[in-house]
């Protein structure tokens, strides 16, 4: 792993040490999403209220660029020129590279028809059967680790062959034994519990980024 990797998760820990219980958990955490995108997968992220908005900031820190530039190589510049001869630099200047994510509660048609047409507790699980193929990455986000969408979300994603990884507080609920990994961070209150999800789905997306675009 490469050293500016490791050094993201440094900095996490020096700035919140309580979350050292953490540590093991946020490596294995990253190990899923870095095979992920080896693989050309997708992450797919979901959670509720809060957690929602985290969800939608996670795929924000992942589709653009976080802390790096991410730069498009010039195979990628010379493709757009050669395509678009009159505009292609401003083309080519105004992207970045992404890396693929998805926030399945920030899809408001299908998530509203499925909720009023079918089952609410299953709309989450609905988007993972329909996106979701062998070697993606589902993260949940649940301050207790029981909300019921999450769950069976996790739960459908381990038939499809998607890994998953929860975020929740430090009991974990019903995602600690479904999960492939969960994160339970030191704290019971939900305000609390989103405080530290915040630096440690940073800290993901950070490692991710460094160990695909940095020099």
């Amino acid at each position: 792993m490469k050293n500016v990797v490791l050094n993201e998760l440094k900095i996490l820990l020096a700035n919140y040490p309580e979350l050292s219980v953490c540590e093991e958990e946020i490596l294995a955490s990253f190990e899923l999403m870095n095979d992920c995108y080896l693989h050309g997968g997708l992450i797919m992220t979901c959670g509720n209220g809060g957690s929602a908005a985290d969800a939608g900031h996670i795929v924000g820190e992942l589709m653009k660029g976080f802390k790096l530039k991410r730069r498009l190589t010039d195979e990628q510049r010379e493709k757009i020129k050669k395509t678009f001869p009159v505009n292609g630099d401003y083309l080519a200047d105004n992207l970045q590279q992404a890396i693929p994510a998805l926030s399945l509660s920030d899809q408001a048609p299908i998530t509203s028809a499925f909720i009023n047409d079918i089952a609410a507790d299953m709309v989450f699980a609905q988007q993972v059967f329909g996106y979701g193929k062998k070697g993606d990455v589902l993260i949940g986000l649940s301050t207790s680790g029981n909300s019921k969408n999450v769950v069976n979300a996790c739960r459908i994603a381990g038939t499809c062959g998607v890994k998953t990884i929860g975020m929740t507080g430090e009991a974990g609920g019903e995602m600690y034994d479904i999960c492939n990994v969960t994160i339970r961070v030191p704290a019971t209150a939900t305000y609390r519990v989103q405080e530290y999800h915040l630096p440690v789905y940073h800290t993901l997306c950070a490692m991710i980024e460094a160990a695909f675009f940095s020099d």
